[in-house]
């Protein structure tokens, strides 16, 4: 954790200490592959000259996830980092087997998503964590871990986090993407162990798995860069800057397949939906039978199905409401606009 003063601490992770002003990669060791070959969780750290707060910025905790590790690269490119106060721990893949398999879980099927705080002599999921959790964790003062929807499913941008909390909320507002959901902390989750550790800790969603999303990684990006602005670790920008109105979900739900076909979707991602929308139309593979799928309250989708097959119970829309649905579709739709490739030079 950061201390008072007015000179920047050092900070030892894995047994390498890095000064001041210097940047350094640690290879922290993790359980090794039956083939004998050693495995390492990549690390960068880079500390300020001057005094400031500790920020985590992590990836790929599900190994098929990789918008993450992709805003982490493009975040470490950028010159102003040089002007860094304080401490960035920036760890693109935590999880090293899923990364290498393209797999969200482990090799033993766990969700190292829900192994924290670990263990040191437990499974190979309990002993990552518990890794993540001695050498990361309790060094920071701040948290964002990056997350896309899993194989065949989309997530618009979106920030999930204790929001009840106040200093959370102050850099979930500073992250600056339309929708916020105030979502409880799960047990054996890294925001949830953080949030034990009192580390304010946001999850930032975006894009599916496997794929790179380019508004969700120039949003993401924007995102760290304006917390890392909001926490004093950077300097803020002198002119305006573009601000989208964050809105705080109500509540949101799940719309799933009322029977196994064909899905023929109608509603796209970010679209506003009234109650009594049709969202999707199934049907068997001959056409005899059609079931239409409508929305049964108004909001926005921020969640979607991309795969054309589903069974009796599948997930297929993620609705979240709002006070005001349409101020929600207009944050949206700026936002967009403003990221878009078409609209706006890429990020390297």
């Amino acid at each position: 954790m950061t201390t008072a003063g007015t000179k920047q601490a050092s900070i030892t992770i894995g047994g390498t200490t890095v000064e001041p002003g210097e940047r350094a990669v640690i290879d922290l060791p993790v359980a090794d592959l039956y083939t004998h070959t050693s495995l390492h969780m990549p690390v960068q750290v880079i500390n300020g000259r001057r005094p400031g707060p500790t920020l985590f910025v992590s990836a790929a905790i599900h190994g098929d996830e990789l918008n993450g590790v992709e805003i982490i690269r493009r975040l470490l490119q950028q010159k102003i980092v040089s002007q860094l106060r304080g401490c960035l721990i920036a760890v693109p893949v935590v999880n090293v087997h899923g990364f290498l398999d393209q797999s969200r879980y482990l090799p033993d099927r766990r969700d190292l998503n829900r192994s924290f705080p670990g263990s040191a002599k437990g499974s190979v999921a309990a002993r990552l964590a518990h890794k993540f959790s001695e050498q990361i964790l309790q060094a920071a003062d701040y948290g964002i871990d990056m997350h896309t929807g899993a194989v065949h499913r989309s997530n618009l941008p979106q920030i999930r986090a204790n929001l009840d909390d106040p200093e959370t909320l102050r850099m979930a507002e500073a992250f600056n993407v339309p929708v916020m959901l105030n979502a409880a902390l799960r047990d054996g989750s890294l925001r949830g162990h953080a949030g034990e550790l009192g580390v304010p800790t946001l999850l930032y969603e975006a894009g599916e798995a496997l794929r790179f999303d380019e508004v969700g990684i120039r949003a993401g990006l924007r995102g760290v860069t304006s917390v890392m602005r909001e926490l004093g670790m950077l300097p803020r920008k002198k002119q305006s800057v573009s601000k989208t109105e964050p809105l705080i979900a109500k509540s949101s739900t799940w719309v799933r397949a009322p029977l196994s076909g064909v899905v023929r979707m109608r509603a796209r991602l970010g679209q506003r939906v009234k109650k009594d929308d049709v969202l999707a139309a199934i049907s068997d593979p001959f056409g005899e039978t059609e079931t239409v799928l409508y929305a049964s309250f108004a909001g926005i989708v921020i969640g979607r199905s991309n795969l054309p097959l589903a069974h009796e119970g599948d997930a297929l829309f993620h609705i979240a409401r709002f006070d005001s649905v349409s101020r929600a579709e207009g944050s949206v739709e700026e936002f967009r606009t403003e990221l878009h490739p078409d609209t706006a030079p890429v990020q390297r």
